[in-house]
């Protein structure tokens, strides 16, 4: 896949340095897998869970969108500021080992309140997972190789959902709904011990022309500085906006999918575990590895591919996203639906790895926050309550269909997040030109 397996420039046990690129790579994917599979099991199992402890879909989408964003997006950039200081591994380690308890927690809770309550503990553990990673990755690997490298860890989220799917549904189809939270907190557990023992703190910016190491005498700004410095940049600011919009399609359809095709397509628990699962892995995996080959390919040319790659996606997924809505039976409604699980994940690779190589190697962790901050408040806090609150609304008119109704309204989005993006693609030409390059 392009990813060799030669050390990585780091910093402190000699036996750790020994270890491997593809190897930290695989274990931080590993790691991130377990952690979009913790954040999507309760929208997986949301058939049963809502059978068992009375919720609506409102309240269903303020659990798995902003009860849990509320936490995990604003206490990343305390923690990203953390990591930039000390070591990025022991954050990630002991983050992965908080987010795995309370997954876990999830799964004793006897009703409503409880469960907000543990969802809201792996939204705390959560936030420590992904910054630390972006960053750790950054500096295992140069320029010409990251955008490749983010796509492979980025295949995270869709490994995650389609084993929380086989694995979750499976699990819970044979023995309770509550057996899965309690199986994979603990082989989250396991697995942050294994971080802290394997993986090695790499040297910050050893792969950039800039390093701690050469340039010592560069003052690293303040917190409410470094925070300043990236809202205030317009590119930085209108890819975060652009990503949240994104994103906010991904959650809000990911958030109901098996629910709308379990109430409204009449698939079964069985079914969901196989063919659903089958489409999102398939279908996420190859489209954040595609995007990454092509953001390593066309942003060497032009910085605005990073943000032209996107847009073009949106506007591509939207016919196939309104098919899987309309479509009657659940098989083809899956069909159509392989069109924006492929397409709607070209954004992720793109703009994280285009705001880590727009600042310095000192700031990618609360960088990667402040990105995360905005992508996943707008996507995963607002995107699920969105959708929840409108399929509540859409009830008195279209009755059972009131979840397809809420996915009709959720559509408009695809415009505006492509529009954001070739707002961005705009900027980042116009910036080329006012320092000095030639037009790209």
């Amino acid at each position: 896949m392009g990813i060799d397996e030669s050390p990585g420039q780091v910093a402190g046990n000699p036996a750790q340095a020994r270890t491997g690129t593809g190897i930290v790579l695989g274990m931080l994917c590993f790691v991130y897998v377990l952690n979009f599979l913790d954040r999507q099991l309760l929208s997986i199992l949301a058939k049963p869970i809502q059978d068992e402890l009375n919720i609506t879909d409102s309240q269903l989408g303020m659990i798995t969108g902003f009860y849990f964003a509320l936490f995990y997006c604003f206490i990343a950039i305390p923690i990203g500021w953390l990591a930039d200081r000390t070591n990025r591994v022991k954050v990630l380690s002991a983050a992965c080992a908080i987010w795995s308890a309370a997954t876990a927690a999830c799964g004793m809770a006897g009703n409503y309140t409880q469960l907000v309550v543990a969802r809201m503990a792996v939204g705390v553990g959560e936030a420590g997972g992904v910054p630390p990673s972006y960053a750790i990755i950054s500096d295992y690997f140069p320029r010409e190789r990251r955008g490749t490298a983010m796509a492979i860890f980025n295949l995270g989220p869709p490994l995650g959902a389609a084993l929380g799917v086989a694995f979750g549904a499976s699990i819970a189809a044979s023995f309770h709904w509550r057996m899965p939270f309690y199986i994979i907190g603990a082989i989250g557990v396991i697995a942050a011990v294994a971080v802290y023992f394997v993986i090695a703190e790499p040297q910050r910016g050893g792969h950039d022309a800039v390093s701690e190491a050469s340039s010592p005498d560069i003052t690293a700004p303040g917190f409410l500085e470094t925070i300043k410095r990236f809202f205030t940049n317009p590119i930085l600011l209108v890819a975060s906006l652009a990503s949240g919009g994104a994103n906010f399609i991904s959650y809000g359809m990911l958030n109901f999918a098996t629910l709308f095709l379990m109430r409204e397509k009449g698939m079964e628990l069985g079914e969901v575990a196989v063919w659903y699962a089958l489409v999102v892995g398939v279908g996420m995996s190859a489209g954040i590895f595609v995007s990454g080959r092509l953001i390593d390919k066309f942003g060497a040319r032009t910085r605005a591919a990073y943000a032209i790659i996107p847009a073009i996606s949106l506007l591509l997924a939207l016919p196939f996203f309104l098919g899987f809505v309309w479509a009657a039976q659940w098989e083809v409604a899956l069909l159509f639906l392989a069109g924006p699980m492929f397409l709607n994940s070209f954004f992720l690779s793109a703009t994280v790895t285009f705001v880590q190589g727009e600042v310095r190697p000192d700031q990618r962790v609360i960088s990667g926050a402040l990105l995360l901050l905005v992508m996943n408040f707008i996507g995963l806090g607002l995107g699920p309550t969105y959708v929840g609150m409108a399929s509540d609304f859409f009830r008195s008119s279209y009755g059972d269909h009131s979840l397809q109704a809420a996915f009709y309204a959720l559509a408009p989005m695809y415009v505006i997040a492509a529009l954001l993006y070739f707002g961005l693609a705009r900027l980042i030409k116009r910036s080329h030109t006012q320092a000095g390059g030639t037009a790209e």
